[in-house]
């Protein structure tokens, strides 16, 4: 049986606290997020904001705004943005909105390769730039329509020149200082 979005709704009513999303007719329950992985989306959606937001192109969300993509399937990134033109024709309710940019966290060692799947589903959706951060090894791997996914590691300055020309983010910036970088492992790893 293939779930559609007003299951979803229905099932999001009876547990409100759940976070879900409806993949392939299916319902994934994708749990909070741990204080590690919410911190660093918090830093990222941040640094972000404070340099769309003076120059007034686009909006970012976090992980309770969900996206109705091509094909039925409802998603919510950990971290979206929305590109200003994008926002003009966009409904309240955001139906058949893509994301010019998703970020998503590993929290769990054994997500790897169902993240890199997740990337890659976004981008055939038209998604322009999916991120994927790995705090055990602190690294952001950049994932694009073309090409082999790019990964940035401490020290490097993460740009995206083909949606935010100008942006820049030293990736280790991203990362708090006031923890010891064993706590940051991926749980399992």
């Amino acid at each position: 049986m293939s779930l559609t979005i007003a299951d979803l709704e229905q099932v999001q009513a009876e547990h409100p606290d759940w976070q879900m999303e409806l993949v392939n007719g299916k319902i994934i329950i994708t749990g909070p997020a741990n204080i590690q992985s919410n911190q660093l989306c918090t830093e990222l959606a941040s640094q972000l904001r404070n340099w769309i937001k003076p120059r007034k192109l686009g909006r970012v969300f976090e992980s309770s705004s969900c996206f109705v993509l091509p094909g039925t399937d409802l998603r919510a990134p950990a971290i979206s943005l929305v590109i200003e033109e994008g926002l003009r024709r966009c409904p309240p309710s955001c139906s058949d909105l893509v994301p010019d940019l998703v970020v998503e966290v590993q929290a769990q060692a054994n997500q790897n390769q169902s993240l890199h799947k997740k990337m890659q589903q976004f981008l055939e959706l038209g998604v322009q730039i999916g991120l994927l951060l790995n705090p055990g090894k602190r690294t952001v791997t950049v994932y694009r329509p073309t090409g082999e996914p790019i990964v940035f590691e401490d020290g490097d300055i993460l740009t995206l020149p083909d949606l935010l020309p100008g942006w820049e983010l030293t990736v280790s910036n991203l990362w708090p200082t006031d923890l010891e970088p064993d706590l940051w492992a991926p749980v399992g790893e």
